[in-house]
């Protein structure tokens, strides 16, 4: 396996072709937005100058992963030769099932497809195709060059060939796969959204405030970032999201999103990618100011 196709190119999709490149696969990227593909060769150039100025790679890496990355507006022509295609769009189920079903039709007869989801059906989204048992989920974690787990997630119909393929692959990428069956938020996010969520209600309540909250959670948890701040990083609206998933697909109400969670996305108030969440990050420093006044402010 040595071409793989990546359909999207945001936070998640650069990634994962930043971890492909750099360990000597062909990748052609895919995405709807030429902007988006140059943002994302920008930001993929950003990432390996850091690895050069922390010795981990050198110029003539960052030279070779770059060259090992094509780009492409037509999702169809970017899958036509791949032995895999990860989707890693955006987390909304119909568009996941729209890249699917073009996937399914362009991607060659042996081609593994997989996605990115957090928390979606790998066997809904294997559905849309004619190839169920080689649909799978490949779950990485964000910021992908830098976190080592990789949900690899086995749909209902998922074949073990497939499942030990990318369990493999993932090792080859210097990942730590971790096999789990397809139920809502899979195992990461079903732990980590009730905990996120459960934070949010302790601020919507008035338990504590943003910098207190955060800061037991660290201190007295030993998270290396608190679940207000973590939320903020992965996006307010995908933590929604997945707590929707979550509650729809169990029925149970201890999943149902905070109120406040609602109000915020739907304020616009998304967390890093929009400037501004549980913290505010628009003073272009990296310690953090918490938007609630009646906090201290404290560090990130």
């Amino acid at each position: 396996m040595q071409n793989i196709a990546v359909i999207g190119a945001g936070t998640m999709g650069n990634g994962i072709v930043h971890v492909f490149a750099q360990n000597g696969y062909k990748v052609n990227l895919a995405d709807i937005s030429q902007d988006a593909l140059e943002k994302a060769l920008g930001t993929i150039g950003k990432n390996l100058d850091r690895q050069i100025k922390k010795e981990t790679i050198t110029e003539a890496d960052k030279a070779a992963t770059l060259e090992n990355i094509t780009t492409f507006i037509n999702i169809e022509e970017a899958v036509s030769e791949c032995d895999l295609a990860v989707e890693a769009a955006t987390e909304n189920v119909n568009l996941k099932l729209k890249i699917f079903k073009q996937l399914d039709d362009a991607a060659p007869e042996n081609a593994i497809l997989a996605t990115n989801t957090s928390s979606i059906s790998i066997t809904k989204i294997a559905a849309t195709t004619i190839r169920p048992e080689k649909v799978i989920g490949m779950h990485f974690m964000n910021p992908v060059p830098v976190m080592k787990l990789v949900e690899v997630i086995r749909g209902y119909a998922t074949s073990d060939e497939v499942t030990q393929t990318i369990m493999t692959l993932s090792k080859n990428l210097g990942k730590a796969p971790v096999e789990v069956n397809d139920y809502p938020g899979f195992v990461a996010n079903r732990i980590l959204m009730p905990m996120i969520n459960e934070a949010i209600y302790s601020l919507y309540e008035g338990v504590a405030g943003v910098g207190e909250i955060d800061t037991v959670m660290k201190l007295g948890m030993a998270h290396l970032m608190g679940p207000l701040q973590l939320a903020d990083f992965i996006g307010l609206d995908v933590c929604l999201s997945i707590l929707h998933v979550l509650h729809e697909g169990f029925g149970n109400p201890k999943y149902a999103p905070c109120p406040l969670l609602v109000n915020m996305v739907a304020a616009g108030k998304l967390g890093v990618k929009a400037k501004e969440g549980f913290y505010s990050y628009t003073h272009g420093t990296k310690e953090l100011i918490i938007a609630d006044p009646f906090c201290k402010k404290v560090p990130a």
